[in-house]
C-alpha cells in the first residue's frame, strides 16, 4: 500500500523549511506548552533533545526538554522557556526542521509536497490531469488529480496507481472504468 506522508507544500528541493508542529496554547505555570504536532511521526520528531527552529523574525531556535502525549496534543516543555509568560508569548509559534533533517521514507512512501503537481497519466502515456492534492483517509489516502474538466479522487492504493516516476514529476495510473467519469453523466473528463 502507497502512503503519503504530510509536511510543508513545497518541493523537496527548495530550501524551504518542513513545518512540524505548532503551539496552541500555554499549559500550567512551569513553560510548558500544547504542540500540535504536524509530523507522520510525532512519537520519533518531538523528543528530548531535540531542536527546532520558529518562525518568529528572526528565528530562534527551540530544544525539547520533555515531550508527552496531551488528548491530540503534546504537552512539551522546552529549554528556552521556563514560566508561563514565556509559554504565552509562544502561542500560534510554528517549529520547523531543515529538509535534510527528515527522516528516510520507506518503499512506498512519499512526501505530500512531492507528489502535488505531478503530471499523472494512463500506462500508454496519455495524459489524465494533474495531482492538486492528497486527501488523507482513515482507510486510504488518494489523490486528488484536476482534470480539464474538474476534480476527481482516486484510492492511493498500488492496483490504482501501480508506478511513481519523481525524476520525472509522473504518477501512472490504472484506473477502473468509470472512475474518471463525471458524477451523473456517464461522460469522462479526458476526451
Amino acid at each position: 500500500m502507497k502512503k503519503a506522508l504530510p509536511s510543508r507544500l513545497t518541493s523537496s528541493t527548495d530550501v524551504e523549511p518542513i513545518l512540524v508542529g505548532y503551539v496552541r496554547r500555554a499549559h500550567g505555570i512551569n513553560g510548558a506548552v500544547v504542540v500540535r504536532p504536524l509530523t507522520d511521526d510525532p512519537e520519533n520528531r518531538w523528543v528530548p533533545g531535540a531542536e527546532f527552529e520558529s518562525d518568529a523574525t528572526p528565528p530562534r531556535s527551540y530544544t525539547v526538554v520533555e515531550a508527552t502525549p496531551y488528548r491530540d496534543d503534546l504537552l512539551v516543555r522546552f529549554g528556552e522557556v521556563g514560566d508561563r509568560n514565556g509559554a504565552e508569548a509562544l502561542r500560534g509559534t510554528s517549529f520547523t526542521i531543515d529538509p535534510d533533517d527528515r527522516r528516510d521514507l520507506e518503499d512506498g512512501e512519499f512526501w505530500v509536497e512531492d507528489l502535488v503537481g505531478c503530471a499523472v497519466v494512463d500506462q500508454s502515456g496519455a495524459s489524465m490531469g494533474v495531482v492538486d492534492e492528497v486527501v488523507f483517509g482513515a482507510a486510504q489516502d488518494r489523490l486528488a488529480i484536476r482534470t480539464e474538466s474538474g476534480r476527481v479522487e482516486i484510492p492511493f492504493v498500488d492496483a490504482i496507481v501501480p508506478h511513481i516516476d519523481l525524476e520525472r514529476r509522473t504518477v501512472v495510473v490504472t484506473p477502473p472504468e468509470g472512475l474518471f467519469e463525471l458524477p451523473g453523466t456517464g461522460d469522462s473528463p479526458i476526451e
